[in-house]
């Protein structure tokens, strides 16, 4: 049996690694908007075999991170201003009748969850490097896991899913803002507003702060030069 038939075997094991591998290359852009992905190209890029690409493909399309087309084969779901614009009023929808239940309804257990989330968030830089901006990848995992403790006593995975899926789709255009607004903006700030208010027990202003942190990343976006992104 060859490297790549006993790989193969692993099943489901292998094609999850794959997936998590392929998913964050895309969320962080180090496979950008409209990449063509060539089976062969990421059999070598991951050193796994036909299946498990496949089956990692197949789960990315349903998560709407990868498209897939007729004759041509998959591609990194393209990026644009108007999905922009709708992931944000989505986003904020969603997310404000998630931490208003949240704050009605949490209790001390998601209290202390929040508070844990925020100290471990704050404590992390938002890059690894202080001259310039690189990607630190502890703190965009902290920063998932504080916004998703935010909403995490709504009371309905249905909509702690979706919401995780819509923060998967925000991830790749905040990589656009953060490197055109660092190291002008102060990220802490913002989040700090808006764990202040949600453990005060103010969710008028919890989610003004929550709606405005949001627009401002959408709106440095928007007014990028990126050629990345669509109309």
């Amino acid at each position: 049996m060859s490297i790549g038939d006993r790989q193969e075997a692993n099943g489901g094991t292998l094609a999850s690694d794959v997936y998590g591998r392929l998913r964050l290359d895309i969320l962080r852009g180090d496979l950008p908007p409209g990449e063509k992905l060539r089976a062969e190209t990421l059999r070598d890029r991951y050193s796994v075999g036909n299946s498990p690409i496949r089956e990692a493909l197949n789960r990315l399309s349903s998560d709407g991170l990868v498209v897939r087309e007729d004759q041509k084969g998959f591609h990194v779901a393209t990026v644009s201003r108007s999905e922009l614009a709708e992931l944000v009023r989505t986003r904020c929808w969603l997310e404000e009748i998630g931490l208003r239940q949240s704050i009605a309804g949490g209790g001390t257990e998601w209290e202390e969850n929040l508070v844990l989330a925020f100290h471990r968030l704050s404590r992390v830089p938002r890059s690894s490097d202080q001259r310039t901006f690189s990607a630190n990848p502890e703190w965009e995992t902290l920063h998932r896991a504080f916004h998703m403790a935010l909403i995490a006593a709504s009371g309905s995975r249905w909509l702690e899913g979706f919401c995780s899926q819509l923060n998967d789709q925000a991830d790749r255009y905040r990589q656009f803002a953060v490197a055109a607004s660092y190291p002008k903006r102060n990220e802490l700030d913002e989040h700090q507003g808006i764990f202040e208010a949600a453990i005060d027990g103010d969710a008028d202003e919890a989610v003004k702060r929550l709606h405005a942190h949001y627009q401002r990343t959408a709106d440095i976006i928007l007014n990028s030069e990126s050629d990345l992104l669509a109309d």
